[in-house]
């Protein structure tokens, strides 16, 4: 019974190291709005993903990396399907910065090509307000 408890706990414990605080990781304090094409899309837990080559002011280009909710949550909105953004697809992304200056985000809100805006909640407990 200690060992199955022990290891119980041990993998709680991962999990909740393994994740995350959205404003321990992310500059809540300002948004930043990205235009560019996805150059990549992954499904996988714990978090959706996917990138974007953007314009700088400059005219040089920095991918951006952009997390999603979960890939369940977003099946359960999208009716079972993950095709809302697409490889080559020019996409409008409001989104929080992570705090160590990279170019990994929170997306907040997404404008795919047909116009459609998607918006994330900032806990991602709830699905996407897209309708």
């Amino acid at each position: 019974m200690k060992t199955r408890l022990a290891a119980t706990v041990c993998g709680f414990a991962s999990v909740l190291l393994a994740h995350h605080s959205v404003p321990g990781e992310y500059d809540i304090s300002k948004t930043i709005t990205i235009q560019g094409v996805v150059t990549k899309t992954e499904w996988m837990n714990p978090h959706a993903r996917f990138w974007v080559d953007a314009k700088n002011d400059d005219g040089t280009v920095s991918t951006w990396e952009m997390e999603l909710p979960p890939p369940n949550a977003l099946k359960r909105e999208e009716g079972g399907k993950l095709d809302f953004v697409k490889q080559g697809d020019q996409v409008t992304v409001i989104l929080w910065r992570a705090k160590d200056g990279s170019r990994l985000a929170h997306t907040l809100t997404l404008t795919v090509p047909n116009g459609r805006v998607m918006n994330f909640p900032h806990g991602w407990g709830m699905p996407p307000n897209s309708k």
